[in-house]
């Protein structure tokens, strides 16, 4: 029985800023941006988003199609979770009207828990092949300002539909696991910001690769040169570059550059537009793939590598379906990119630091958002969204 990615979208917010602000702003080159790490934009999250919206609004075709009755899981995945005891999830649920005998559980891990969501969701089908589960992964990545990972910033959330027989990828059992205790990339519970370590946190990154990859060779007997397309966890898009000349390099790949960039490329489009979304990142990744690679992918076999600080590394294949072409959401993705709104230096140093209440007093949130969800209030603690 196959079981996998039956359905697939995606969400940012309305805004962005181009790192060509940034850089000008910075007295830097451009291309620091552009080309050193491969970003254009990065997303900002409006006063009245959060990772709860940016989930329902993904989310929201999928649930169109099926029908809120159709879920028998909610999977949530993020690393920046707005509390500490209740999922993010369960607002969600009720914005999207699912079912109560729906279960519903937050998952962390740093940027690896979408995957680990996505292999949960396949065990539980398998086991109940009739049922569907809905895995969301929602994001949005902050830095103190002035700092080097302040132009990796971003937001967005994508939202699948796993089941059998699915419509667009099938995921193979065999994966490839490493997990090691380091601290490249953390963040306390007292802080809003991340903390990062730049130059190790990206060695540790090849390092996991490597070794995830050596463990899903000891139990797959696909090799380098069986993958046509290749997924990487997107901090920034020159790391999936890295990762990828990294993983041929040890495969001894006879592949030149141009060839290997071809495997690759199409993932990364999303991605340099909207920025970090952090456990979304890898499976925006895909859409852009889905959506935007120009010969046809039916029965190719993809290779994704989900990389999560901390860190826990998995490597893992699907391979496209046929028709999968019928099944996408790309023209509902592309018009949402394209009737963003630019920023200017003052308008994201205002909404980067718009004030995040703490004090249990009543706080109402000016609608900003064009999302069909919002944050509209934080009132004696509790967060009250409402659908618009």
């Amino acid at each position: 029985m196959s079981v996998g990615i039956d359905e697939i979208s995606f969400y940012t917010s309305n805004y962005f800023l181009d790192l060509r602000t940034l850089a000008e702003v910075q007295h830097t080159d451009p291309d620091k941006y552009y080309t050193g790490i491969g970003q254009e934009r990065m997303g900002m999250a409006a006063p009245d988003e959060d990772i709860v919206t940016l989930a329902a609004n993904a989310a929201l075709p999928l649930i169109e199609r099926v029908g809120p009755d159709a879920i028998s899981t909610l999977l949530f995945a993020t690393e920046t979770g707005i509390d500490q005891s209740k999922s993010a999830g369960v607002y969600v649920h009720r914005l999207l009207g699912l079912n109560s005998n729906c279960r519903v559980v937050e998952l962390k891990q740093a940027c690896y828990s979408a995957t680990a969501a996505l292999q949960m969701a396949c065990a539980l089908v398998a086991r109940q092949p009739q049922r569907k589960v809905l895995v969301i992964a929602s994001d949005i990545a902050r830095y103190d300002l002035n700092t080097p990972g302040e132009a990796t910033q971003g937001c967005g959330a994508v939202a699948m539909l796993i089941g059998s027989d699915p419509r667009l990828v099938s995921i193979e059992p065999e994966v490839g696991n490493y997990t090691e205790d380091v601290m490249d990339f953390w963040r306390p519970n007292y802080r809003t910001t991340a903390l990062v370590d730049g130059k190790y946190s990206t060695k540790i990154y090849l390092k996991a690769l490597k070794r995830a990859w050596e463990n899903f060779r000891e139990v797959s007997p696909l090799t380098f040169g069986d993958l046509s397309h290749f997924c990487y966890h997107l901090p920034f898009s020159r790391m999936a570059q890295k990762a990828h000349q990294h993983l041929a390099k040890l495969n001894r790949s006879p592949l030149d550059p141009e060839q290997l960039e071809a495997q690759i490329e199409e993932t990364l489009l999303y991605n340099r537009t909207i920025g970090n979304s952090y456990t979304a990142s890898m499976y925006i990744g895909l859409c852009s793939l889905l959506e935007n690679c120009r010969n046809s992918l039916a029965d190719s076999r993809i290779g994704f590598f989900s990389y999560g600080s901390g860190c826990v590394g998995e490597f893992f294949t699907g391979t496209v379906r046929q028709g999968y072409e019928a099944c996408l959401h790309r023209s509902r993705h592309q018009q949402m990119l394209a009737a963003r709104s630019e920023l200017s230096y003052d308008e994201y140093l205002e909404l980067y630091r718009y004030p995040d209440p703490r004090d249990g007093e009543v706080h109402e949130i000016p609608q900003v958002t064009t999302g069909r969800f919002r944050l509209a209030a934080i009132s004696h603690h509790k967060r009250e969204y409402i659908i618009c």
